[in-house]
């Protein structure tokens, strides 16, 4: 079982950057992809960026694809969402999730994610 907490969200302008920070415990990390993916109230969960087990292949949304950058360092068994030029569009939960198939996470679905962290709040203003 895998346990996933997410920090770092929170208030920015845009244009501002912020860091998303993903905390896993149990498991063995490094055997597990990660994604993060993010949610307004009203639509279903999109994928925003994804890293294979090595940190060596990565995943983007076209819609962030230049702006954010997604990390780990299995050392310290967390993941990163390193975020810059926000905009107000990017105001949503963003969740961390995990999986040990590196093709649910290049498959950008949410449905097949097996594990979820409860999400953290980033709010672009403008």
């Amino acid at each position: 079982q895998v346990q996933l907490v997410e920090s770092g969200g929170g208030l920015v302008q845009a244009g501002g950057s912020l860091r998303l920070s993903c905390a896993a415990s149990g498991g063995t990390f490094r055997l597990y992809a990660m994604a993060w993916f993010r949610q307004t109230p009203g639509k279903e969960r999109e994928f925003v960026a994804g890293i294979s087990g090595s940190g060596g292949r990565t995943y983007y949304a076209d819609s962030v694809q230049g702006r954010f950058t997604i990390s780990r360092d299995n050392a310290k068994k967390t993941v990163y969402l390193q975020m810059n030029s926000l905009k107000p569009e990017d105001t949503a939960v963003y969740y961390c999730a995990a999986d040990q198939n590196l093709g649910t996470v290049a498959a950008k679905l949410s449905s097949g994610m097996h594990y979820w962290g409860k999400g953290t709040l980033v709010t672009v203003s403008s």
